[in-house]
């Protein structure tokens, strides 16, 4: 899945004078040069956010040490993290969430998920943390980096919005991730695509508790997107991608895993989850 199975409310519009489209339907369109090969469109240099899913793996010899040094050491890791947004002046944009993923799944412990305008603000996140002393136990087992766009497939509707800005931790939990499609996907008419995640969109429309953050990464990291669903109800989204296995789009998936369940969480509550 990418942001191509992203709901979406289709814009109500008035009959045409002398007739037209009825009212209600939505105007449609397909975009037809999707690369912009054909009409050599001009590269956007446009602001976009940047999103880094940075994963985090605990040394057991951290639990070995003295409780005191446990908690000093913490707090400094605390400290540092949570600097990166607080130091920063309110134009930069900078976000960060946390999430704990102890006794969830056993390669990582926390993730840490950042938003910024420029990817050397996460080296600057980063350099922070590798001065703590926690980083010292600490190894990094995924890191995904990507970046916001528009949607070809959703946002053809008119009146949709242009899902430009990430809206991220709304959700009690936060499934994330990686995703490629086949090479065959790319060379599907846009028609036979489009058709494809129209069927996908639809299959997706009654799940509304489940909200999806779509990030591109061509050319930056190795996955194609990098996929992540806020929302309150586990069962919800388990229901969703098994309804999404269904769609004729999912034939074209080349990679969906690993696959994370991330529990949102003040970073001091991630933390005491290290031990």
């Amino acid at each position: 899945m990418s942001d191509e199975q992203k709901p979406t409310q289709a814009a109500e519009t008035p009959p045409a004078a002398g007739g037209g489209r009825p009212a209600g339907r939505p105007k449609m369109m397909v975009d037809l040069d999707p690369s912009g090969q054909v009409t050599q469109r001009e590269p956007d240099r446009a602001q976009r956010q940047f999103l880094d899913y940075a994963f985090y793996k605990l040394d057991p010899a951290f639990r070995r040490l003295p409780q005191a040094e446990r908690g000093e050491i913490k707090a400094e890791f605390l400290a540092a993290a949570e600097g990166w947004v607080a130091d920063a002046p309110a134009e930069k944009g900078l976000i960060q969430r946390s999430y704990s993923l102890v006794g969830v799944r056993g390669d990582v412990d926390f993730m840490l998920w950042r938003i910024a305008f420029d990817v050397r603000d996460f080296q600057e996140a980063q350099a922070r943390l590798n001065r703590t002393r926690l980083m010292g136990y600490l190894t990094q087992p995924y890191n995904f980096v990507s970046m916001q766009k528009r949607s070809q497939y959703v946002n053809r509707v008119e009146g949709s919005g242009h899902g430009l800005e990430i809206l991220p931790g709304q959700g009690k939990y936060l499934f994330i991730y990686p995703f490629i499609k086949t090479r065959p996907w790319y060379d599907l008419t846009p028609h036979s695509r489009q058709g494809m995640m129209d069927e996908h969109i639809y299959a997706s429309g009654p799940f509304k508790g489940v909200r999806i953050n779509t990030s591109y990464s061509y050319g930056i990291d190795d996955q194609e997107f990098v996929v992540s669903f806020d929302s309150d109800y586990p069962q919800e989204f388990v229901d969703l991608v098994h309804r999404l296995r269904y769609t004729e789009a999912s034939m074209y998936t080349s990679r969906d895993t690993p696959m994370f369940t991330c529990v949102k969480k003040e970073l001091a509550g991630v933390l005491e989850d290290l031990g």
